[in-house]
């Protein structure tokens, strides 16, 4: 009997596109395994949002192999300790995956690599984090030079075809009960809105990206637009890898208009892990360690200004928008996330970290890599990033990007209200709070810490 091989499944959830899976099934029986592992990342498990996910994500992956003749195993624990339990019960030597690029996932190659044959393979990002170079042979740090240089590499390789078949071992060793593990809410079900904003698993992804690729020409001009549907929302699919950037690539490329901007925003996806690959605690530690010694608010009524924030309470329409969109439908727009992390950042001077760690929590895309990258890149602490003193005033961004249906839709208080008000509210409204701060006080207040922190001898 041929021994199975290992398919070591992470966030890299679909058959098409997968070399991983192209290489095992070229060398055996193949044995495709998710495993559970809250263990290694410690407090980066993952967050509420994303387990959802995963939950149907797992579920759409196991449909597909059976497709295909073969199924998923569900295994939880220590990665290496898992996958070296399964190797002894199976008689299985190798291990195919993918590469992943986060701090703990690196470890968990690293341990698996010494107890297993582990071959790891590229295919999760344009080019493989770390191969992008300047011309003295160093990565870079800034995004623009980075994006020239990967641009040289590109188009990446058409992507691969999925298996028809997938060869299987005579037998299957057990596997845990997907819905013993308990990804999913219950009490409360805070889920409903993600349900019906989304499908998640390789056929959704694939959808997202048909219903996008009609309309990619006219990225550009409408991904600022909070009310338009002008993004691809395809974050969440390529977070888990339930799609390729090469397949979104060769769908769009040749869509013509202002693809290229798209094009871009996927090459700041892999901007962002050749950044965590040089600075493996970016999501816990500034870059610029002046920004360490900030004087970040604390106490009570930062912390009450916090769960305001995150409630979508502050008395900025388009703050709360976007965060009562965040925790509706685990999914935020683009623009939105941009204004709404400057506000906590700089006009409650709340530490970039505390909105970082919400985000990781309900965020459905939340990547460590792109989450860590535009959250110092709109503090100002990032090796590549926005200054501190450049401070968003939310209610003009609001009136800029047109906002107000979007403002409706999320901020039902305030639905009534006409064009000409709406981005800035008079009060009182019944049901809606007052400001928090008000923008020119909370812009001083920020340049005074600042000004304080750079005045230090």
């Amino acid at each position: 009997m041929t021994a199975p091989v290992i398919l070591w499944l992470r966030r890299d959830l679909r058959l098409a596109d997968q070399a991983a899976l192209v290489a095992a099934c070229a060398a055996g029986p193949v044995l495709p395994v998710y495993v559970l592992d809250d263990e290694t990342p410690q407090h980066r498990r993952m967050g509420g949002a994303s387990r959802w996910w995963l939950h149907h994500s797992l579920a759409s992956m196991d449909a597909a192999l059976r497709a295909r003749g073969s199924r998923l195993v569900l295994r939880r624990g220590k990665s290496e300790e898992v996958l070296a339990a399964l190797a002894a019960e199976t008689g299985a030597e190798q291990v195919h995956a993918l590469h992943h690029y986060e701090p703990w996932w690196r470890n968990a190659e690293r341990a698996v690599g010494k107890r297993l044959q582990l071959h790891l393979h590229h295919g999760n990002y344009l080019a493989p984090p770390g191969s992008v170079l300047t011309g003295s042979g160093t990565p870079f740090k800034i995004y623009t030079p980075f994006w020239r240089a990967l641009q040289q590499q590109l188009p990446p390789p058409q992507p691969l075809a999925a298996p028809a078949q997938i060869p299987a071992s005579d037998s299957w060793p057990p596997s845990d009960r997907l819905q013993d593990w308990g990804l999913l809410p219950t009490k409360p079900d805070w889920a409903g809105g993600f349900r019906a904003e989304w499908t998640p698993g390789e056929g959704g992804a694939l959808d997202r990206l048909e219903a996008f690729a009609s309309r990619a020409a006219r990225y550009a001009d409408r991904r600022n637009l909070p009310a338009a549907e002008g993004t691809s929302r395809l974050s969440p699919h390529l977070a888990f890898g339930e799609i390729s950037p090469a397949t979104v690539w060769h769908a769009v490329a040749g869509a013509g208009g202002s693809t290229g901007t798209f094009l871009g925003e996927l090459g700041w996806r892999d901007y962002a892990q050749n950044v965590i690959l040089q600075l493996p605690a970016y999501g816990a530690t500034s870059a610029k360690a002046e920004f360490e010694r900030l004087p970040w608010r604390e106490g009570a009524e930062a912390e009450a200004d916090l769960a305001a924030w995150q409630q979508g309470r502050t008395g900025y329409p388009i703050v709360d928008a976007g965060m009562r969109q965040l925790w509706a439908s685990g999914w935020m727009h683009n623009r939105v996330r941009m204004i709404v992390a400057s506000f906590l950042i700089k006009h409650l001077l709340i530490d970039w970290r505390r909105g970082e760690q919400w985000f990781w929590e309900v965020l459905v895309d939340a990547d460590y890599g792109q989450n860590a990258v535009n959250w110092q890149w709109s503090a100002g602490s990032g090796v590549d990033a926005n200054m501190f003193v450049r401070i968003m005033a939310p209610l003009s961004q609001s009136e800029k990007f047109d906002a107000g249906e979007y403002i409706r839709a999320w901020v039902p208080e305030l639905a009534h209200l006409p064009d000409a008000a709406i981005h800035d509210p008079p009060l009182p409204v019944r049901g809606y709070p007052a400001k928090l701060v008000g923008h020119a006080e909370g812009r001083a207040r920020a340049l005074a810490a600042w000004g304080a922190l750079k005045g230090e001898k």
